[in-house]
């Protein structure tokens, strides 16, 4: 079967979109996956203006699918004995104990975190210090390993960067300063191994290209093998911080 075009185009008040045009669409349609670029699966024989004047005429439900599926992601996560969490190094174990404090404990790639079984494993005190031990599990497993993948990387692309910072970053997974100094997100330990050099990469690419247009986009696709807006795309399914 042929493979569908797919056009990324902004429309105003929902940002990007891909059009995907192809043979096997019988009709217009809109899929929107949580993580994803929200898609308009356009026919072959219906004209491009037709396709977005049709998302405009949609544009109020996609918008209030979208703030749902966005309120759903930010729900906070309780974690307990059925949660499954892992890091790059560590999972996570939780577990209910005769004691009256949480204690953390940290052997053979386990994090185990023991709580007074006689208070909800749900109670905010008890989710506030699971997830400040969490934290800084990932802030040391984050200094041992994001330097020395920053400097490898560098060195393999041929960049160059003053100093990296390990920061508990609100919303960014790294950033670049003007006179190259590299900030990176602990929480990039949760990813995937090549989302993790995906996001080393990015940055290092701004010590070159300071801003998002054409040339950084060219320079990161040439050091990620063209697979860079496939990758970005795929960090919208992950969040920059513990909810």
């Amino acid at each position: 079967m042929p493979t569908a075009k797919t056009r990324l185009i902004h429309i105003d008040d929902l940002g990007e979109l891909a059009f995907m045009i192809g043979r096997r669409y019988k009709r217009m349609s809109i899929r929107i996956i949580p993580g994803e670029t929200p898609r308009v699966l356009v026919p072959y024989f219906c004209d491009l203006q037709e396709a977005i004047d049709f998302v405009n005429l949609k544009k109020e439900w996609i918008k209030s699918t979208l703030i749902k599926l966005e309120e759903k992601r930010l729900r906070p996560t309780v974690f307990d004995e059925n949660t499954e969490f892992k890091s790059r190094s560590f999972s996570l174990r939780v577990e209910g104990a005769t004691r009256n404090d949480v204690r953390l404990f940290y052997y053979n790639g386990i994090l185990k975190v023991q709580y007074p079984d006689h208070i909800p494993v749900s109670h905010p005190r008890i989710q506030e210090l699971i997830r400040s031990g969490i934290v800084e599990a990932l802030r040391r497993e984050a200094k041992h390993f994001l330097p020395k993948r920053l400097e490898e990387l560098a060195k393999y692309h041929g960049f160059n960067y003053r100093v990296v910072t390990i920061k508990n970053l609100k919303s960014r997974w790294g950033s670049c300063s003007t006179v190259n100094n590299i900030n990176l997100n602990l929480h990039l330990m949760r990813l995937p191994d090549r989302l993790i050099d995906y996001v080393l990469i990015h940055e290092l690419c701004h010590t070159v290209e300071k801003n998002h247009g054409p040339g950084f986009w060219n320079l990161l696709d040439k050091c990620t093998g063209g697979m860079a807006r496939q990758l970005d795309a795929e960090m919208k399914k992950y969040r920059t911080q513990l909810f």
